[in-house]
Order: C-alpha cells, then sequence, then structure tokens
C-alpha cells in the first residue's frame, strides 16, 4: 500500500467506527462523549507543546497562554468540587491514583483495599500501580448482598493492620462508600483516606451522589471522561489548605508525586479541555448527574421484572450511574459479545464469587452516554427490552441491531453543554 493508502485506511476506520456508535446504544460506564466546545480544544495547537513544572514555573518558555488556561482549570475544578487543591496534570485516572500512591505511601507498606471481585478498579490492585509500587495490600470484607465495604469489618481491619493508607477505588460503583466511618478509623491510626472518584466524579460534582472531600477523604482523584464528559484525563483534588507546615508537606508530596513523578509534558490540550468541562458541568451538572441516576435506577428495574440478577435489589439497585447483573458463571464475555453483535454496547465484569477476570460472570451497564444524548426513564424500559430479546428471548442479533438502529435515530444530539451554534451529531463525523 501507498503511504496514501495507509492513510486512507485508517481514516476510513474511524468514520467506521464513529458510524457503529451513532448508530448502536454505548453503554461502557467509564465512557462519554465531548461536547463541541472541549473537542475544539483538542485541535488547537496546546496538542503539540510542552509545559514541564507549574504556572510561572517552566522548564520551557512560550508558556504564558497556556499558564492562563491551566490556572484557570484549577480554579474552575476547586469551585465545582468546593475544594482548596486542584492539580489538573494528570493524564489519566490511573495517572493520578499511582501519582497519590508514589506522594503517600512507600514500598512496602500497607494499604486496605478493595478486592478486584467486589468492583476495586485494577489500578490499585496487585497487577496495576499499586503493585508497580510495590504496596502490602490487605482487602475490605465486603458486604454482598449490599454491594459495598462492609462498615464494621473495614473499621476493625483498619484498626488491627495499621495502614499507611485507606483507598477507596471502585469500578463497580453502585452506593456510596461509607467514607465518614473509614476515614475515622484512618485518622485514628495516622493514615490518609484516598477516594478515587473516577467513575463517579461528575455525579460528585454534580451534587447527586456523596461528597468524599467533606466527609472525610484526604485526597479525591479522579477521570475526567466519564460521569464527567470531558476529555480523556486525571485530576487530583484535596481539602487540605496547607495552613500548617505538616500540611504543606503533604500538598508538596502530593503535587511532586503528579510532577515529576507521573508526568512529564501532560496534554495541554487535554487540559484545556478539561477546564472547558468543569466550566460546563458547573452550569449543566447537576440535572445531567440525576438524569444519568434516575436513567440507571429505571433500567435496573425493568431489567429484573423482565428476569434478570440485578445487584443491590434491597437498596434500589443504584444510586450511581451504573448497574451489575449476573449472567451465568463464565458467561459474561459471551453475553457482551452477543450484545455487540445487536448494537449494544457494554463489558463483562467480574461479580462477587468471581476468580477470573478473563472469564467473569457479570455485566457492567452504564447511563452516562445514553443520558448525554437525551435519553430518559422511558427509554430505559425500551432498552431493557432489546436485552432481553438478546440475552433471554435469544433472537437473532442481526434483526435486534435494525430495531437498535431505528430506535437511535431519534437520539442523535448532544445535551448537558454549550452548544455555540451546533447542529446535530457530526461530532461523530470525522475532522
Amino acid at each position: 500500500m501507498s503511504w496514501y493508502d495507509e492513510v486512507e485506511y485508517i481514516r476510513e476506520q474511524a468514520r467506521l467506527n464513529n458510524e457503529f456508535f451513532a448508530n448502536s446504544l454505548p453503554m461502557i460506564a467509564s465512557e462519554n462523549v465531548l461536547s463541541p466546545l472541549c473537542r475544539e480544544m483538542l485541535l488547537t495547537d496546546f496538542h503539540g507543546r510542552y509545559a514541564e513544572g507549574t504556572p510561572g514555573q517552566r522548564y520551557y518558555e512560550g508558556c504564558k497562554f497556556f499558564d492562563n488556561v491551566e490556572l484557570k482549570a484549577m480554579e474552575l475544578a476547586k469551585k465545582l468540587f468546593n475544594c482548596s487543591y486542584a492539580d489538573v496534570r494528570p493524564t489519566a485516572g490511573t495517572t493520578a491514583n499511582i501519582g497519590v500512591l508514589k506522594a503517600l505511601i512507600k514500598p512496602g507498606e500497607t494499604a486496605v483495599v478493595l478486592d478486584l471481585a467486589n468492583g476495586a478498579h485494577i489500578s490499585f490492585g496487585k497487577w496495576g500501580g499499586a503493585g508497580v509500587r510495590g504496596i502490602n495490600l490487605v482487602s475490605y470484607p465486603f458486604n454482598d448482598e449490599e454491594m459495598n465495604i462492609d462498615v464494621d469489618g473495614a473499621v476493625k481491619l483498619i484498626k488491627k493492620v495499621k495502614p499507611k493508607l485507606a483507598l477507596n477505588g471502585r469500578s463497580v460503583f453502585l452506593f456510596p462508600s461509607p467514607i465518614k466511618e473509614l476515614s475515622e478509623a484512618a485518622h485514628d491510626v495516622g493514615a490518609y483516606l484516598v477516594y478515587d472518584a473516577a467513575h463517579v466524579l461528575g455525579l460528585i460534582g454534580g451534587g447527586q451522589f456523596q461528597d468524599p472531600l467533606h466527609e472525610g477523604a484526604d485526597v479525591m482523584t479522579g477521570s475526567t471522561h466519564k460521569t464527567l464528559p470531558g476529555p480523556q484525563g486525571g485530576v487530583v483534588l484535596s481539602n487540605h489548605k496547607g495552613d500548617s507546615d505538616e500540611d504543606k508537606s503533604f500538598l508538596r508530596k502530593l503535587g511532586f508525586g503528579v510532577f515529576p513523578g507521573v508526568t512529564s509534558s501532560y496534554h495541554l490540550h487535554h487540559v484545556a479541555a478539561k477546564a472547558i468541562a468543569f466550566a460546563e458541568h458547573l452550569e449543566f451538572g447537576e440535572a445531567y448527574a440525576r438524569q444519568t441516576i434516575k436513567n440507571a435506577q429505571a433500567l435496573a428495574q425493568s431489567l429484573y421484572e423482565r428476569g434478570f440478577k440485578v445487584f443491590g435489589e434491597k437498596l434500589g439497585f443504584t444510586k450511581s450511574h451504573q448497574i451489575l447483573l449476573a449472567i451465568g458463571p463464565g458467561k459474561g464475555k459471551e453475553a457482551s459479545k452477543k450484545l455487540e453483535e445487536a448494537g449494544i454496547v457494554t463489558n463483562m465484569n467480574t461479580i462477587p464469587g468471581d476468580t477470573d477476570p478473563l472469564n467473569p460472570s457479570g455485566l457492567r451497564l452504564g447511563t452516562p452516554e445514553l443520558t448525554r444524548i437525551g435519553m430518559k426513564e422511558k427509554e430505559m424500559d425500551e432498552i431493557a427490552e432489546f436485552y432481553e430479546r438478546v440475552l433471554l428471548k435469544k433472537e437473532k442479533p442481526e434483526k435486534i441491531k435494525e430495531d437498535v438502529k431505528e430506535f437511535r435515530k431519534d437520539f442523535q444530539e448532544l445535551h448537558y453543554c454549550f452548544k455555540e451554534g451546533y447542529r446535530g451529531y457530526d461530532y461523530f463525523e470525522l475532522v
């Protein structure tokens, strides 16, 4: 192939990807779509520039305009999350987590964590960032019925092992964590509590989930591209103000953990898009977060009524954007493939009791992107019917895919963002 053919092949794959998602039901709980103004930032000259350091203290010249952007991003993040410290440099939620681990715990020291089978995120597991840091990990006890950390057992565990960090990192995040109780126990033994809000950052920013930094968490990390519909990236937030020498040292460690700890230059175009996303969420976040949760609850109820095993039944299934289904021993991957064939995009997931993450028994569903394109409770019942047809009635996926495409025709416009003359769903078109 000539260079032109190679380039055209890549462009064609991007076009096909855009077309696929425009005609499907995107339900990956960790995904969302950018507003037109966020996308604009990704196409600016920022994308090719370096800005190691902090505003006003750079290792490179030519950063005066970006300094203004980073300062504005920090200001907006602090306003959105009602906190006193914000670092917008991490290039991903996992990068933010590893930066905090580098800052606050040494290799060989102990941290208490959630087990992967109970919904933990891999960055706080032995295969992820915590393992890379060489941390001794001890798992919290878990309440399968409530799909949450066993509060009494966790408090006892913290008092017993006296960890350096109490970590709250979750990939399946149906209900708020017991942060007040865990943080009190952690602080009693001289530990910090770190809350990974990757999945629920936008729900927290919209005031619809919990408020970790005001419930006792010392640090909150997050991803800026899940329930907070911004660019892929991360953030580190805290309410420590630097009022004492100990507090100043704590914040210096956090900053040093991010740079030079885990970043060099840090994707300046993404920082600019984060700033836009924070501004949009200050305006639209409350309504967006509320509808996202309503949709998840409505979908969970509809799935349950159609015969699916939905976790968290006694507590209303979910208080977030997520739903967890039990499909059958080792059947999660097969189910997710069948759904994709029918135009429904989700992911296999471990459920309590699973031991093999590559052959799990569940599915994790999310409503952030469905909400973003204007769907509400009524549409969730129709979507539950698609799941029933694919997984319970076992109809041919090809027929269901056509029905999904027809259903999707009425939902081709972004909501909960600044549109600035934007029309239709053309952000799916290749620029």
